[in-house]
Formats: structure tokens, sequence, C-alpha cells
């Protein structure tokens, strides 16, 4: 089976990574939340993906902890990292992104604004690709057990992070922002309801919640679920 294949079916159907089972959108704990979310209020367009920027960073820590392990010589399930790029593949690229391709880019190239910037996005969005195509490639087994290929891979994800952070930063600060006075309320609105009803079709009923289900169960398998353990001068309760 194809490693991007073998992602995929994870990311669908749930994955077991060093013993415990990490799923999408069968939590009824994540189910619920979804739940009360929408009774407490539509997600306006921009802070559905500015969220979503936010489970970004969160994969990125789970990527940063594995390749410092990796760095000291200590033991790394390749599930962890195959099940991060499988994330960053499935609701990251093949969601999120098209979501700005599909219904922010177009918008600012037809209006002539922001144009030099999203052209550098568009072409960010593409390289992003390719290195988690090398990513999901590395992220097996026999590749760990390899010296040469566990290099690679840490370097692919350094460059994956390098890219990503400021990235996602000039997005929210530039592109969201100035997306917000080129469009009417209405459209506005519009779209909130359509970026929830592509969600839930593509997710199912947890939707972004159950995706970040999957981030939270990969925190706590690469020992940066304890929030606390980032405080500078405060003792880590970390799980590793």
């Amino acid at each position: 089976m194809a490693r991007d294949e073998w992602t995929r079916r994870a990311f669908l159907g749930g994955v077991t990574v060093g013993g415990g089972t990490w799923l999408v959108a069968c939590a009824t704990g994540s189910a619920a939340r979804s739940k009360k979310g929408d009774e407490e209020g539509e997600v306006s367009p921009n802070e559905d993906l500015m969220r979503e920027h936010g489970l970004l960073d969160r994969v990125m820590l789970v990527y940063e902890a594995a390749v410092r392990r990796i760095d000291m010589g200590q033991e790394v399930s390749p599930d962890i990292v195959g099940g991060s790029a499988g994330i960053v593949r499935h609701f990251i690229e093949d969601y999120h992104e098209k979501l700005e391709e599909d219904f922010l880019f177009p918008r600012f190239e037809q209006a002539g604004q922001q144009t030099e910037l999203v052209a550098i996005l568009r072409e960010q969005h593409q390289a992003g690709r390719r290195v988690t195509d090398r990513i999901l490639q590395l992220a097996t087994p026999e590749s760990f057990d390899d010296p040469a290929a566990r290099q690679q891979l840490t370097g692919e994800v350094r460059q994956f992070i390098r890219m990503y952070r400021p990235h996602a930063a000039r997005e929210d600060t530039v592109l969201f922002p100035a997306f917000r006075k080129l469009v009417t309320q209405k459209e506005y609105v519009e779209l909130g309801e359509r970026f929830e009803a592509i969600e839930h079709e593509r997710f199912g009923a947890a939707g972004f919640e159950g995706v970040l289900a999957q981030v939270e169960a990969l925190e706590r398998e690469a020992g940066v679920a304890d929030l606390a353990q980032f405080t500078p001068g405060v003792s880590s309760q970390a799980t590793r």
C-alpha cells in the first residue's frame, strides 16, 4: 500500500500509535464540542481559517518534538511523524489550502490587490505539498533504521516548519484582514456557511474538533501535550 494511501485511511478511520488510538470523527466528546460550537454561533471565515492555522502550529510542535528526539538518538515511532504528515496532507493541504485557493486568492487576483503576496502563497502551497510527499515517503520503520534517511527526514520537516510559520503569520495578519474588507457582509456570512458545510461534508459531524482530537493524541504521544513545559522556569509535567 502506498504511504499516502495509508495515511489517508488512518486519517479517516483511526490508527494505533504507541498503544493508543487516535480518531477523526468518531469521538463522542469531539462531536459534542462541535455541536456546542454550532449552538453558540457561526464561525466567521477568517476565524475558521485562523484556528486551522492554530491546529497546524500544534502539528508543527509534534514535528519539532519528533525531530528533537531523532537528533538525540531517542526512540521515536514513525507513526508520530506519519500521523502528523497525514493530518497536514488531508486537512491542511487538501482542505484548508483549497479553501484559500478556491475562495480567497481569486478574489484578490480579480481585484488586483495583494497579488504579489498571493503569488508567493500559491507557490508555497505547492512547495509544501512536495515536502509533505517526501515526509510521507520517509516516515516508515525502514527509513527510521537508516541514518541517511533519518537525516533527510529531519531536514524535510525543518524545511516545512521554516516555511509555514511565516506563511501562516502573513496570512493571519495581512491577507485575512484585507479579505474581510474586500467582500460585503452578506458575502462574508455566506462564505462562512459554505466553509462550514464543506468542513462537515469532508470530515463528518465532528469536523474541525475531530481533527483536533487527532492532534491532541499525537501531542500526548510526542510528549508536548503539557502546556506548562513551555513556560520558562517552570518544571514540566510532560509525559516524556
